[in-house]
């Protein structure tokens, strides 16, 4: 089945640049659609951004222009690239997939995507 396995994050100082990286593995079928979501303890997922196969590419109002996602299907790793980094993206970070394109859609946290890491820490200090 479809392992994801997040890497990168730790503590950096506001305005610093991280990224992320999602291991995509054990696939027969490689997902189309690819997410990453974030969450606060106490919170609700929030979905951050999601690229598909076909270059469908979303990012929530509050990193748009600050993050990009990027899905090397060579290397099968999607990245999360992240600038100008804010004390209030400090969340875990977790990549998600799924096989069904159309869960690259809309811009809510809707979807039960079906294959999902175990989320990587960051934390932004001001």
């Amino acid at each position: 089945d479809v392992q994801l396995v997040e890497s990168g994050g730790r503590e950096v100082q506001a305005g610093g640049s991280l990224t992320l990286s999602c291991e995509v593995s054990e696939f027969i079928t490689r997902p189309c659609c690819f997410a990453w979501r974030r969450q606060v303890p106490g919170k609700e997922y929030e979905l951050v951004s999601y690229r598909s196969i076909f270059g469908r590419t979303y990012y929530s109002d509050s990193v748009r222009g600050r993050f990009t996602i990027s899905d090397d299907n060579i290397k099968n790793v999607v990245t999360l690239q992240m600038n100008s980094l804010k004390p209030e993206d400090t969340a875990v970070y977790y990549c998600a997939a799924d096989l069904r394109c159309e869960y690259c859609s809309g811009s809510s946290d809707a979807h039960e995507y079906k294959y999902r890491g175990q989320g990587t820490q960051v934390t932004v200090s001001s």
